[in-house]
């Protein structure tokens, strides 16, 4: 770890302990370790930090469309003369030229790379099309398409003709996020997310051949056949409430979940949000994984447990004022990416 870094651990862990001691629980004395055993130096630095922020700072963060490489994070840099502490991107999956384009693949890794260098953390999220059919798709009939019955029981069935071309599409991303390893650089690794809304052919899929084995089964294939050991794998629900159920429907297990999180866009931050996810979380950090309404010095006053925020790509422009920008960089509690170099 480099001086800066070890500097803000120092200076976070004497705060951090009393509520590490009083919220661990007593029958989970493995939570502060990532799940995966061969974990890399850097991802378990990564997560360090996430236990030491939690409760006392916030980090924040800024996601880009594919098309859009660094530009969002970019304009609040502009603005607000600063980076945001966490750069968020996706893999894409639609055509050449259009918002999620996913021949950009190469550039959004050497662009993680260099936001890495510049001292961001990064995090990775995975818009997966059905696996029945190639890229690129739109995303109205692909992500948010359906699988039949008959499709889903393939998907999660080894050997069958779409769990093949399931583990073709995991491989396509497994080597994209190989060279982040290769470059030392821990990933936030978000994928299937909002998965208790029905909105992706991943969601509302329930029971034990539901999402939990779809969750489980991509594990198992970054971690144990391609030994991706930069990941930290963070589970990311979506807000409580109409078409929303309840979290613990899809939690695959704390064996595979490093970080928990919700994404909030309509629901405005609701209590049961909070205090259910950190229920389920049983000690584990929680985050905001994606946000429309920007946070408050407020809410986290009420909330003091989120490790970060990212604010959803044109959000904080189109649906919050510069005031509410300026609000939110202002919080003495926030972490950028100037307050906090993570150049490990």
């Amino acid at each position: 770890m480099n001086p800066a870094a070890l500097r803000l651990l120092v200076l976070l862990l004497p705060l951090a302990l009393p509520f590490m001691v009083s919220s661990a629980p007593q029958n989970n004395p493995e939570a502060r370790h990532p799940v995966n055993p061969a974990a890399s130096r850097e991802a378990r630095q990564l997560l360090e930090l996430v236990y030491s922020v939690s409760g006392h700072k916030v980090l924040s963060g800024q996601h880009n469309y594919p098309s859009k490489i660094d530009g969002y994070s970019r304009m609040i840099a502009e603005e607000q003369k600063a980076w945001p502490a966490i750069f968020g991107q996706d893999f894409g999956f639609s055509p050449r030229g259009t918002l999620d384009d996913y021949t950009l693949r190469q550039e959004i890794i050497n662009t993680c790379i260099e936001q890495h260098k510049a001292g961001a953390i990064i995090t990775l999220m995975w818009h997966a099309v059905r696996p029945v059919e190639d890229e690129p798709v739109t995303f109205k009939e692909s992500v948010q398409g359906e699988l039949t019955d008959r499709q889903w029981k393939d998907l999660v069935t080894p050997g069958t003709e779409i769990h093949e071309r399931w583990k073709a599409q995991v491989d396509v991303v497994a080597w994209h996020l190989r060279q982040l390893q290769d470059e030392n650089i821990p990933v936030l690794w978000r994928p299937y997310h909002e998965m208790n809304g029905g909105w992706f052919w991943w969601g509302h899929k329930e029971g034990p051949e539901g999402y939990v084995k779809l969750w489980r089964m991509l594990y198992d294939r970054l971690v144990n056949f391609h030994h991706l050991d930069n990941l930290l794998w963070v589970w990311n629900a979506n807000e409580l409430g109409i078409g929303k159920k309840a979290y613990d429907l899809y939690f695959p297990g704390h064996d595979v979940v490093d970080i928990l999180a919700t994404d909030v866009y309509h629901g405005k931050y609701a209590k049961k949000d909070y205090t259910s996810l950190l229920k389920l979380a049983d000690g584990k950090p929680v985050a905001i994984g994606e946000c429309g309404p920007l946070p408050t010095a407020e809410l986290f006053g009420k909330q003091p447990q989120w490790a970060w925020f990212m604010a959803w790509s044109e959000f904080p422009w189109d649906h919050n004022t510069r005031e509410d920008r300026d609000a939110v960089y202002a919080i003495p509690r926030l972490l950028t990416r100037e307050d906090a170099p993570y150049d490990w």
